[in-house]
């Protein structure tokens, strides 16, 4: 009861070719067909990794001292005899 018989399809193909037309309906599935096509470049696109950017000048930071990693070296002061 709930599906359509071969009769059935048959009436609606015809009513629908009526509506529509023969070329209505190919110029309609050209188009979703174009979309389908555009759709997919655009994945493929976005899938690809951008161009190599230029790498950014290197960051000279001032040299910080700290005392804990300084190695102590003994004084040389002469003793006067």
């Amino acid at each position: 009861m709930g599906s359509f018989s071969l009769v059935h399809w048959a009436v609606l193909i015809i009513v629908v070719m009526l509506l529509f037309g023969r070329g209505r309906i190919s110029d309609l599935m050209g188009d979703f067909a174009k979309g389908i096509t555009s759709f997919k470049k655009g994945l493929a696109e976005g899938e690809t990794p951008p161009a190599a950017a230029p790498a950014p000048p290197p960051q000279i930071s001032p040299q910080v001292t700290n005392a804990a990693t300084t190695p102590v070296t003994p004084a040389t002061d002469e003793v006067r005899r």
